[in-house]
């Protein structure tokens, strides 16, 4: 390896001080044009690179934006890996199996990654880096605490850092709160119409459904938005003149998994007209279970979930839903720390994206 060229060989080579060359790479505009191609010339010449911890050392700011999300894989599942080892080297180039498996197990992951995108894009049009966390088992979440050492802002999953540690990073860092509704704290925070979207699409089901025979399937206890979700719906029924008590609620955590149990479940005591869920997942697996009792969708039963995933568009039959503006709210969420970063003393900020209802074949009684 050769050595790395510096600022002073830099200085040096184009005739300059050091403090010219900082100016030409920081504010070319305000550098005499024959003084700035002279410096950028060198700077081609010996490839030099500029150093980004000493850039943000001088100008207390790293070019990094963190994003940090709860952890929801179980990395003691995965099957060992040693790409070093014999057994590696000795692996055959393909194996077939058929494809058992759910890909869907992990939904919220499905939803993360969508607004990783977001945040990537944006990141990347303002100039920033984007550094992902992921909690995992970390109770102690000195995860998203060394991450805060090491960026401009923080984007955060509602919920998923305890309000002690999440206000104690507030101190140093700006920080904006990703599905979460404001809670009268000072951070940023990027929303959707949860509650409006839900009580709207619950209205559209009882226009088909049974009253006296509608169930929900609810998400886990600590998800903000299944919580608003929840509350549209009981709006909507309670409007309807339904009383809550005469609701059958059952409760999944998300998975695919948990809402084909859900419904097995239903199932048993007698299966409902309808079955408004929380989110995608948990509908396409109850729409599982009741295909295989023998239930006809939609004309035994109505189903209906929330998020607008791909495979909702993809099911038999597709899947009537409420689709998120899920990279929409990734960058929202970079937009609202380069704010902050440039305005540290503007006003905190809520940002409530829109919703899309997206009526399908899942939830259409015909005649």
């Amino acid at each position: 390896m050769t050595k790395r060229a510096t600022v002073y060989d830099v200085a040096d080579r184009a005739a300059v001080s050091i403090a010219t060359v900082s100016r030409v790479l920081r504010s070319p505009d305000a550098v005499r044009p024959a003084t700035r191609e002279r410096v950028m010339d060198a700077v081609s010449e010996l490839g030099y690179v500029p150093s980004g911890s000493a850039r943000g050392l001088a100008e207390r700011r790293t070019g990094v934006l963190g994003l940090y999300f709860p952890g929801f894989d179980a990395s003691e599942d995965a099957p060992p890996l040693d790409v070093l080892g014999e057994e590696h080297a000795s692996m055959p180039p393909f194996t077939m199996a058929r494809d058992a498996a759910d890909p869907a197990a992990h939904p919220t992951l499905l939803f993360l990654d969508e607004v990783l995108r977001g945040a990537e894009l944006e990141a990347w049009k303002q100039g920033f880096v984007l550094m992902i966390g992921v909690g995992r088992d970390d109770p102690s979440r000195s995860t998203v605490r060394d991450m805060a050492g090491r960026v401009d802002g923080l984007i955060v999953l509602a919920q998923s850092v305890p309000d002690d540690v999440l206000a104690r990073l507030a101190q140093r860092i700006p920080v904006v709160v990703l599905s979460g509704p404001s809670r009268g704290d000072d951070y940023d925070h990027v929303t959707v119409s949860n509650t409006e979207a839900m009580a709207e699409l619950t209205r559209l089901v009882l226009a088909q459904a049974d009253h006296t025979r509608i169930a929900f399937l609810a998400g886990p206890t600590d998800s903000p938005d299944g919580a608003q979700r929840w509350d549209g719906f009981a709006a909507a029924v309670t409007d309807a003149g339904i009383a809550l008590d005469d609701v059958t609620v059952v409760r999944g955590d998300f998975t695919r998994a948990s809402g084909r149990e859900a419904a097995e479940s239903l199932i048993a005591a007698g299966p409902p007209s309808a079955l408004v869920a929380a989110n995608d997942q948990m509908a396409l697996g109850a729409l599982d279970a009741f295909r295989s009792a023998g239930l006809r969708v939609p004309e035994d039963v109505l189903i209906t979930g929330f998020d607008g995933l791909e495979a909702a568009a993809l099911s038999t039959p597709p899947l009537t839903t409420v689709r998120q503006p899920m990279i929409d709210l990734g960058r929202a969420a970079v937009q609202l720390l380069g704010r902050r970063l440039e305005r540290p003393d503007a006003e905190p900020a809520t940002v409530r994206l829109p919703l899309q209802i997206l009526l399908r074949e899942s939830s259409q009684r015909s005649g």
